[in-house]
């Protein structure tokens, strides 16, 4: 039971050092030699090292101090040692990948603004989904939702506009223009870094809810309890073209799931009728859990 633990926690561990390099390759490869402004604390530590040369890491570790500092007296110690590890190993990877990764991967400018939204969704989604966490403004967020009755996720998009905005007063050596479309490229990057969090963060999680209409019923039902270990629910319903009884299979399954489903409704019955829907949630065995 012990060596499980441990074995579980360096691997929880060792993801959120690869979700942390991701993220980090993603700016200093693709960000940061383009002078592209993104969002949270990495944002604005690109954002001073546009305007002073001073390294992202530096200012990100330093204004993460300061943060988690605030958060200890107003939060206490909830926000756990998976920030501080996030943190602490943010800043070293910065610290080192930035002098070695000069130049742009890709010399295109909204290709890399593009790539690095995406990277930098897909490094976050490997963080939050082992329970680890980057710090910054969701610290922020914590603080303001505390003593405020203002959501933490308005919040942090307040945080990230006004982070990327001022990068336009802050890359003076470029035309009126030129600043302008940097800034609007880190308002993409800030866009396919949101969706591709949510896709990581919800694609696993997404359910759909079957209706199958067969004569075979009864094959179908056991099959999908067997095979997929799903619940079904059958129903009476009847046909008003044909004026028929028939049973009703409803089964609620993981989105992944549906071709598996699928398959064994096709080896049984070719001329199934299938109904499917994307639910909202489910919440009990086998799906989440319904929380106060």
């Amino acid at each position: 039971m012990v060596l499980r633990t441990i074995i579980h926690n360096v691997r929880t561990y060792f993801m959120i050092a690869f979700g942390l390099l991701v993220l980090s390759v993603a700016w200093t490869a693709f960000l940061l030699p383009h002078q592209i402004s993104g969002s949270g604390v990495t944002g604005i530590g690109a954002i001073v090292f546009y305007a002073t040369g001073i390294p992202m890491g530096y200012t990100y570790f330093a204004i993460n101090v300061l943060l988690m500092i605030i958060a200890l007296k107003s939060l206490g110690t909830s926000f756990g040692i998976k920030t501080i590890y996030g943190v602490v190993l943010s800043a070293v990877m910065l610290t080192i990948l930035q002098p070695l990764i000069p130049a742009p991967v890709v010399q295109e400018k909204f290709m890399s603004a593009i790539i690095g939204g995406i990277l930098c969704g897909t490094g976050l989604g490997i963080v939050f989904t082992q329970g680890g966490s980057t710090g910054g403004t969701d610290i922020i967020a914590l603080v303001i939702n505390k003593y405020r009755n203002i959501s933490p996720g308005r919040i942090i998009l307040y945080c990230d506009v006004i982070i990327i905005s001022s990068s336009y007063l802050i890359l003076t050596h470029l035309e009126s223009a030129q600043r302008v479309e940097t800034m609007v490229y880190g308002f993409v990057t800030m866009a396919i870094q949101a969706y591709t969090l949510d896709a990581i963060l919800t694609g696993n999680r997404q359910s759909v809810q079957m209706f199958i209409f067969s004569r075979h019923f009864e094959k179908i039902a056991d099959e999908i309890t067997t095979r997929m270990h799903r619940g079904v629910t059958v129903i009476d319903g009847t046909g008003w073209y044909t004026k028929e009884n028939q049973k009703v299979i409803i089964t609620m399954i993981r989105k992944h799931e549906a071709s598996d489903v699928y398959r064994i409704i096709k080896s049984i019955d070719n001329e199934a009728f299938i109904a499917v829907a994307n639910v909202m949630g489910v919440y009990g065995k086998g799906f989440e859990e319904l929380k106060k």
